[in-house]
Formats: C-alpha cells, structure tokens, sequence
C-alpha cells in the first residue's frame, strides 16, 4: 500500500511546509537553554502526567518553561490542562505561538488534531515532528520539557537527530514488563550521545488514609533492581493518586511534584557540572580495570564479571532466577571489546560471544579486587 493510499488527518499548522534544519537561526528553539526529554518504553507508565508535573512545578519556581507534547499519535497536553479544543495563533514570522497555562508555555499536536486520530506514517510523521520541534516561538526559556512518545523508534530517532537534548529522564512502573523495557531507554539514548539523568518510579505504591502506610503493591524492590542493574539513579518514587495528575490547569502545591523537581533539576545540574564522566578503560586475559581522573579505580577479573551479568539472558527477569550456568562460562574468558554507557556502567563483547549485558559500576565496585 502506498502512502497515498491511506486517509491523512487533517492539521492545520500553517508551518507544516517548512522543513528547517535544526542548525539555522530561525529555529523557534534558538533562545532556549536547556531541553530535558521525559521518557518511556513502554506506554501507560505515566509518562506525561510526570512531564506535566514537573514542568508547571518548575515554572512556578521562576523559571521560563515550556512543556512540548510530541506524542503524534496519543498527545496528552490537552487533557492534562483541560485545553480541549483551544485555538493556537501565529507569529508574525509564521511561528506556532504556545498557550500560556499560568505562565506555562505548553504545545502540543494534540491542539491540532481534535478528536480525531493520527492516521500517518513514514515521512510525515517526521516531518510533522520536525515542525513541532523548530516551528514554535517558545521565545526565551530556561528550560524545554520535551513529553517523548513512548518507545525507541523511529520518532525518538527523529528527535534525538533534529536537536540536541540535554539530558533525558526515564519514566517507569513497578511492574516488571515495564522494567524489562528501561534497558532499551537507557541504551537509546547513550547511542546518541544523551545523557540520562535518572529514573522515575511511578505508581510505586498508594498510601492508606486510615493507616498512613505506604503499600508496595507492585513490590518495593523496583528502584534496587533499576539501580543495580543499570547503575541509574532514582530521582523519585511518585505514589498511585487519585488527585495527583488529576488536572493542571491551575496550581495545587504537592509534596510529590516538589520531590520530581528537586531531584531532576539537581540532577541535571550535577550532570551540567560535571558531564559525561568516564573511566579509562584497561583490560588483560586476567581483570578489567577502570580508572577515573581523580584516582579512583576499580578491577575485577574477567570471570567473576561475566559470570554476574544481569542481562534478561543470565537473570530471568520475571522470578530474578539465575538462568547463567557457571560451568558453562570458560574460565579463560576474556573481554574482546568493552565501552562505556553513559557514566554509570560499561558493556561488554566477551570471547565466548556474550554481549548483551549491561556491567553498573555499583556491580563492578562490589566485585572489586582492590
């Protein structure tokens, strides 16, 4: 079937024919100074309520903010802030100009689709995006919080190629289908050179109004299994709610909203400060040693390393259950290849053709030999 051969939805974005390169001076993001993408796998985690949240806490700081909706095909913005069917405007130089939610710029494609759906693919769907990317007047801002689809695909790969972000947060559940699928994020972003400043656990439990109990209903090792695995850090651990995310539209001071700012925006000046922090890597037919600029270093032998893998094809990642058998690893293994993730593990190309595992430096440091 061709692309003409499926219904298109109707847009009217009087930008739609522009197509600009992220690098000329028209960008409508030109004068914005960070861009922090809030993203997940998997769908129905949250993700956009907790874009939401963080962006209206963070505006009412004092902060210039700006929320931009790219969910093409299922966007949010205009649920979340009771903006059903509100009419967005142009600049003079043809620009989208963004509604003003208490002094909160948001944008979304969902302003332009109504309730009708997102029938596209190919092509259009990242022209459409690009659009929405540079074809905004967002004016001046501290910061862009860019609410991503969900998943690793072709938009994500759109995005990360059109403009440079400046850290991404990942979005999660407790359930373990969810967690299973933060890998893929982790690795997405370190591909294209993103810096991921953490993990959000959300719906990590409800608190009872009798007892005042937190309940882990899901289970409460979700951030220890996220953080050992991958060496990430948990920003927050966001409740199940009745009120929270309920609406946006006006300002309701809450604990939790306050915790995902100040932890995402310490975070991301942690990362600011200090970047893309990584070891010098040396390895031999006996140890991996790693070592940063400040003296610290750590080794662990070949074996012991490998034989630890957290990978989905060492641990069952549903029971936890060790599937690795020990005896079938040579104890002459060797690592052919290894590079740094981000700055919070390394991965590994091992002789006997292991390659899919994932090696924290909270691992690597409990393994130490020194």
């Amino acid at each position: 079937m061709e692309l003409d051969d499926v219904e298109e939805v109707t847009v009217n974005m009087t930008s739609q024919e522009k197509k600009p390169n992220p690098l000329e001076e028209n960008s409508g993001l030109k004068n914005v100074k960070s861009i922090i993408a809030i993203s997940s796998c998997k769908g129905g985690v949250g993700k956009s309520t907790v874009a939401a949240s963080l962006a209206k806490e963070v505006s009412q700081r004092g902060f210039s903010v700006g929320l931009l909706d790219a969910d093409l095909f299922g966007p949010s913005v205009p649920t979340l802030f009771n903006l059903q069917g509100a009419e967005v405007e142009d600049s003079e130089d043809k620009k989208l100009i963004p509604l003003n939610v208490d002094g909160l710029k948001v944008m979304s494609f969902g302003f332009f689709l109504g309730d009708q759906p997102a029938v596209m693919r190919g092509p259009m769907v990242s022209n459409y995006i690009k659009n929405l990317l540079h074809g905004v007047e967002w004016g001046e801002l501290d910061y862009l919080f860019l609410d991503m689809p969900p998943g690793t695909g072709d938009i994500q790969l759109t995005i990360t190629q059109s403009i440079q972000l400046d850290g991404a947060v990942i979005v999660t559940t407790p359930q373990i289908l969810s967690l299973v699928d933060v890998g893929k994020g982790i690795l997405m972003f370190d591909k294209v050179s993103v810096p991921v400043l953490g993990v959000v656990e959300n719906m990590a439990y409800f608190e009872c109004d009798g007892c005042s109990k937190k309940h882990y209903i899901f289970g409460g090792d979700a951030a220890n299994i996220l953080k050992n695995r991958f060496g990430i850090e948990i920003l927050a651990r966001l409740p199940i709610s009745y009120s929270y995310g309920k609406t946006f539209d006006k300002h309701v001071e809450n604990k939790e909203a306050i915790q995902l700012a100040d932890q995402v925006i310490k975070a991301f000046g942690k990362n600011t400060l200090t970047g893309n922090v990584k070891p010098e890597i040396e390895f031999d037919v006996d140890k991996i040693t790693l070592r940063w600029a400040d003296g610290n270093t750590m080794s662990v032998k070949n074996f012991d390393l490998r034989v630890n893998c957290k990978c989905a094809n060492c641990i069952h990642e549903i029971t936890g259950e060790k599937l690795l058998d020990i005896m079938d690893v040579p104890e002459d293994i060797v690592a052919e290849e290894i590079k740094p993730v981000g700055n919070y593990a390394i991965s590994v190309h091992w002789s006997d053709g292991h390659s899919s595992g994932l090696y924290s430096y909270n691992l690597i440091k409990s393994l130490s030999t020194n």
